[in-house]
């Protein structure tokens, strides 16, 4: 079936009345196909009729929810552009966020209502009311135009104000189509928990709806409850970020893995994947199949795939470049290192009222990504860090994410981030956060000397800090900034010779 508007996805390969979703916000709760497009269909002529028009931009500040895709959904039927909005924002970047995209509304829920500031006309997810979801709920009326945005979302670089990209429905369509060649996979159960303002959680839920495949959708993550929930609900497909999964594995009994034996496919992205992390992974979910994955919102985000002849995807590669999906590296010592630009149906056309970034990430329809990356013989590619993480220490480059995998190759390390600090002697020094494996006790002189033996020597962290957790950002990223500021106050009592 053709469809021109992301948010009719759900009738991607037609209608049916099996369950879809399974909403987890307030008990259970559940929706069929049906019940979501219409639902989605009505809100779209509601939209209309309160007067909202084609092309303008509709806000969501709200936690995960079946009436949150709802909204998300009917907001693009009815012709406007779908700003999600990251609730973990402080209020004064929201009220950014909001300006900056020129939102004309907003869907919110009771959790969030005070982070959005007043003046803009304001609709309840849940319950009743003139205000509310189920207000704009329209029987018949109106359908809107489809304009060339289907969605901006908001980037949450470390630092800055977030920028807008601005995705179109020709690109959404094409990036979720690569992912659905094969047709239908009803008997495929999806657990999403990334929250549904990051393109994470959004375009898993559209590769699951247009699959028809059954989407588990918790409103926040918490280890232990995810493990109890892939078991209750025989979950075949999870998706998310190293530090969940790292999470996981400190929650993990070894009697959960005859439950969690339904899980068929793990997709680990958005931050650096280590191979003692798939190892741990893999006995948690011992019948999975494990991909370091990788992504970015301007691109669209799919980009790597499957090797076309059939090669076996090595476990740290993040795979080959989908069909229609140019790749290159440039600036690097060979055509096979060096920074990633690509270039894509779905990539954006600039940022939002950001000339200067636009200039400086899109150059002749190719867009830098900033990642360093390899690509082998049989043309995987293999992520290496950010090129801006880079840093020189006693004249060697030194990137943290190959210290981080490094570390984490101990077996008493569970988590590593390293980050640099300035020395007036090497330039900068590489310090070191871990939390350690299943309550071992770390040394700090033992992980000095592992580094020493399995690493460079001008790269070994100069000082090691044994902690419990690491931060966490509201992607649920390590958020390093706090741990550079801490990194900074040892950085004095290293000396400078070491």
């Amino acid at each position: 079936m053709s469809i021109h508007n992301l948010g009719e996805i759900a009738r991607w390969h037609g209608l049916n009345e099996r369950q879809t979703i399974v909403d987890l916000r307030d008990g259970e709760s559940g929706w069929t196909a049906v019940q979501l497009h219409e639902g989605a269909a009505a809100l779209a002529r509601g939209l209309i009729r309160r007067g909202f028009r084609s092309g303008e931009r509709f806000a969501i500040v709200a936690e995960n929810s079946a009436e949150y895709l709802v909204a998300y959904l009917g907001v693009m039927q009815a012709g406007l552009s779908v700003v999600p909005i990251n609730f973990r924002l402080p209020r004064d970047t929201i009220d950014f966020v909001l300006r900056d995209s020129e939102s004309v509304g907003i869907f919110t829920d009771a959790a969030c209502r005070d982070l959005v500031p007043p003046g803009y006309p304001r609709f309840a997810l849940h319950g009743e009311g003139a205000d509310s979801f189920r207000s704009l709920l329209a029987p018949a009326g109106p359908v809107g135009r489809t304009p060339r945005i289907a969605q901006v979302l908001y980037t949450s670089g470390s630092t800055g104000r977030p920028k807008g990209v601005p995705l179109s429905h020709s690109g959404q369509l094409w990036a979720v189509g690569v992912h659905t060649s094969v047709g239908p996979t009803p008997d495929a159960r999806s657990l999403i928990v990334a929250p549904l303002y990051h393109m994470n959680g959004l375009f898993n839920v559209s590769v699951a709806l247009a699959n028809q495949a059954q989407i588990v959708l918790l409103p926040r993550f918490d280890a232990r409850q995810y493990l109890e929930t892939a078991a209750r609900y025989q979950c075949t497909h999870l998706s998310g970020i190293p530090t969940m999964f790292a999470m996981m594995a400190r929650e993990y009994d070894r009697s959960d893995a005859v439950q969690l034996a339904s899980v068929q496919r793990i997709t680990i992205g958005s931050a650096p994947l280590t191979q003692a992390l798939i190892e741990r992974v893999q006995k948690m979910f011992p019948n999975a199949s494990i991909r370091n994955g990788y992504g970015t919102t301007e691109a669209g985000p799919s980009i790597f795939g499957d090797h076309p002849n059939g090669l076996a995807r090595p476990s740290l590669a993040l795979g080959y470049p989908i069909p229609d999906a140019e790749c290159r590296l440039t600036d690097g010592p060979s055509a096979d290192e060096g920074v990633l630009e690509v270039r894509t149906p779905a990539l954006l056309d600039g940022y939002l009222n950001l000339p200067q970034a636009t200039a400086e990430r899109l150059r002749d329809g190719w867009y830098v990504t900033g990642d360093l990356m390899r690509r082998d013989a049989d043309g995987f590619y293999y992520f290496l860090g950010r090129a801006d993480d880079m840093f020189v220490c006693s004249g060697e480059n030194v990137y943290p994410a190959e210290v981080e995998k490094m570390l984490e190759r101990h077996p008493d390390v569970l988590q590593a981030a390293v980050v640099a600090v300035p020395d007036e002697i090497k330039g900068h020094i590489p310090i070191a956060f871990v939390v350690p494996a299943n309550g071992a006790a770390l040394s700090p002189s033992d992980l000095k000397a592992f580094s020493l033996r399995e690493g460079p020597a001008y790269s070994h962290p100069r000082a090691f800090v044994v902690v419990d957790e690491l931060p966490i950002a509201g992607t649920h990223k390590i958020d390093k900034r706090p741990l550079l500021e801490r990194a900074k106050t040892l950085a004095p009592a290293l000396g400078r010779n070491r």
